[in-house]
């Protein structure tokens, strides 16, 4: 007598049954994990990509809040024919620029100083981030009482020294600067921030090597923390950049552009067509700013991001 003692198929052929195959159960677990970023997608196509798109649109119509008028791309040709688009496009990249060289600059230092050893790091620390904590139109407005020619608490200072101040938001010539001094003063302290995090990271063994060549503050500076806080300063440089190009509210809270158009930025020139009612002209110049931005960011991080890897 042979007896069969090979296992019953008896509970797991009934489970196996009439349900999804083992391929579609494969392509089910495998799209579960994108299902997960469905909600982070719906908000960024709610809140980003759908005003961006409207954007697009109405910066080619003549709009009010009640109707809106096709005019193509008038708009852009009324915009690029103001008087003052080119000297607010020289200012907006003379502003960018100076305002990231200086944080770059006085938040490498900063960060250098503020990581060593010393009694009172903590307290410096707060020091230098304190700006950031205060609202740009209250900092602008402070400034621009403490910048007053004369009666400003700089001029008075100046004159301590046997220095004549000038008025420094009232000329053409150093109305951009100042602004642009007192953007780096309130924005410095989250560079050094960025640096101090940056700097930290560093493995100290980095730093025991030097030592042990017999190299000093210079040359730990020079061949360990430049080189290792390069991701610290990528980042720093295209904040810096991005808010810089975008920069409205100190400058118009301190000079309104003036005098003339010494200070006026693409921001400024959009808000005025705002104020005036010309919203499509307005919206035209935010997707003129939008692609400035752009062109100028992609290239840069793409640079950036290849000089990282090398470092």
């Amino acid at each position: 007598m042979v007896v069969d003692d090979r296992p019953s198929a008896g509970p797991r052929a009934k489970s196996a049954g009439p349900g999804p195959s083992r391929s579609a159960r494969r392509r089910t677990g495998a799209a579960q994990p994108y299902s997960l970023y469905l909600p982070a997608g719906v908000v960024y196509l709610v809140i980003f990509l759908v005003p961006t798109a409207m954007a697009f649109y109405f910066s080619l119509t003549r709009w009010t809040l009640f109707e809106s008028q096709f005019v193509g791309l008038q708009n852009y040709k009324d915009f690029f024919a103001e008087q003052s688009l080119r000297i607010s496009l020289q200012n907006t990249l003379v502003y960018a620029v100076v305002t990231s060289l200086l944080k770059v600059v006085f938040g490498l230092l900063l960060g250098v100083m503020l990581t060593s050893r010393l009694r009172t790091t903590g307290f410096l620390r707060s020091v230098v981030f304190f700006p950031v904590l205060v609202s740009t139109v209250a900092v602008g407005i402070t400034f621009s009482v403490l910048l007053r020619p004369d009666t400003g608490l700089v001029d008075k200072a100046l004159a301590l020294v046997g220095v004549s101040g000038t008025d420094w938001l009232g000329s053409a010539q150093t109305a951009l600067l100042s602004v642009a001094l007192v953007d780096v003063w309130k924005g410095v302290g989250l560079a050094t921030v960025i640096y101090i995090a940056g700097i930290l990271s560093i493995p100290q063994t980095y730093y025991e090597a030097v030592a042990v060549d017999g190299g000093g503050a210079w040359q730990r500076f020079r061949h360990v923390t430049f080189p290792l806080s390069w991701p610290a300063t990528y980042s720093v440089v295209l904040l810096s950049l991005i808010g810089g190009l975008r920069s409205f509210d100190l400058i118009w809270t301190m000079t309104r552009g003036g005098p003339g158009f010494s200070s006026d930025v693409i921001a400024s020139i959009i808000y005025k067509q705002y104020q005036a009612g010309f919203y499509g002209l307005s919206t035209a110049g935010n997707v003129v700013l939008f692609v400035l931005v752009t062109a100028l960011i992609l290239p840069l991080s793409w640079y950036l991001g290849k000089k990282e890897v090398a470092a």
